[in-house]
């Protein structure tokens, strides 16, 4: 059996539409026909459609902690961006590998699956274990199932690689996030008798101003780590949508905003302060003509934040397995988060590519990454064989 190049394995990772909105299941399937080839059982974790799985596999002793090799499966659209190739065929131009999750994440599956042929005839003293999830791009909610079935069966590995873009870099941290979308219920009227009626853009306008309010505190009163690129918490909107005519006053207006936390900080206070301002400020103000207005806040995507100390032993590792001493933190989120919370692993974010690159039209991998990969895993086995 010829053994495929991480190259040749991305090239058919990324054939597969895995929109998140899409299913996932061929994909995982091809990749257990892959591990089967070479001995590996892998178990499936389904969503509740029965459309969409996070795939679990160990190699060498399961009764052993070892590490984890996580990545998800699923990506972000590509309609209403220009490519120059088709997104869904892998292009090789100029050292680049251009290809939807070329870089968000199937370089880093891609590298994994590499190495199976040689995990599979060392006689490993620690386990590799494979973690392929969905939905991460839509707040990480997919490994949760994963995650509880490791949990309820009392696998505690030693330690989690994340193989998000980190241009191979040691990243020991990440913010934490609160996605919002809100719900402004007024009431509507010819805008000839506006006072009237209640303009739910105009309340919703409030409420994007106390979003930039709350975002100027955070900049300039709130904490700071200084590994991260972006040090404090942020607050930001990110879409707002209402009205019909200008004669008519809207009655509804929804709007999308974000926090994005440092791990040490309440996001879940943020969320509450923004909730209060509503009920307590503009809801009354609102009510006194119509009393059927309202507001609604609804979380629809959060994950934790990611703080590993600099000091732990599974640091320094992936610092001896890149051949690097820096390390730093990332303001976009992964779930590393999600293991360290729900499991409870130290847990590292160290992946090919660099995440300017993701959701891009014309996303790429740098070649040299993947080669990087290759050997970052290739040192993993040997650390993986020796046991220490």
């Amino acid at each position: 059996m010829q053994t495929p190049t991480s190259q040749q394995i991305l090239a058919q990772l990324i054939a597969f539409d895995t929109t998140s909105h899409r299913s996932n299941l061929a994909l995982i399937d091809h990749v257990r026909a892959y591990l089967a080839e070479y001995g590996v059982d892998s178990r499936l974790v389904m969503d509740a459609t029965g459309q969409k799985a996070n795939l679990w596999a160990t190699i060498g002793p399961a009764d052993r902690p070892g590490v984890i090799l996580s990545g998800h499966t699923d990506t972000v659209p590509v309609e209403g961006q220009d490519w120059a190739s088709d997104p869904y065929a892998l292009t090789a131009r100029d050292g680049r590998l251009y290809g939807r999750g070329s870089c968000d994440m199937k370089g880093f599956l891609a590298c994994v699956l590499a190495a199976v042929p040689d995990l599979v005839a060392r006689d490993l003293a620690r386990p590799v274990h494979l973690a392929f999830s969905y939905d991460e791009e839509v707040g990480c909610v997919g490994v949760v199932g994963l995650l509880e079935m490791l949990r309820d069966e009392g696998i505690r590995p030693a330690l989690c690689i994340v193989g998000e873009p980190s241009s191979m870099q040691v990243v020991i941290g990440h913010k934490a996030k609160r996605s919002m979308r809100v719900t402004v219920r007024g009431r509507g009227c010819h805008s000839s008798l506006a006072p009237q009626g209640v303009n739910a853009v105009d309340y919703a306008a409030r409420l994007v101003v106390r979003m930039q309010d709350i975002a100027a505190r955070l900049a300039t009163e709130g904490g700071r780590d200084a590994d991260y690129d972006i040090t404090h918490s942020t607050a930001h909107t990110g879409t707002i949508r209402g009205g019909t005519a200008l004669n008519i006053v809207p009655d509804l207006c929804t709007l999308d905003c974000e926090f994005r936390v440092l791990p040490q900080e309440d996001a879940d206070a943020l969320v509450q302060e923004l909730r209060d301002y509503a009920r307590d400020e503009l809801e009354p103000m609102m009510r006194r003509i119509a009393p059927e207005a309202g507001i609604e806040i609804e979380v629809f995507a959060q994950f934790p934040g990611l703080e590993t100390p600099p000091d732990a032993e599974a640091v320094t590792l992936v610092k001896r397995l890149t051949g690097s001493n820096g390390h730093s933190k990332v303001a976009f989120g992964t779930e590393g988060g999600r293991f360290a919370e729900m499991l409870g692993v130290p847990t590292v974010i160290c992946g090919p590519g660099a995440i300017a690159q993701a959701h891009k039209p014309d996303e790429y991998i740098e070649r040299s990454q993947m080669d990087a990969c290759d050997a970052f895993l290739g040192r993993l086995a040997d650390w993986a064989t020796r046991g220490a």
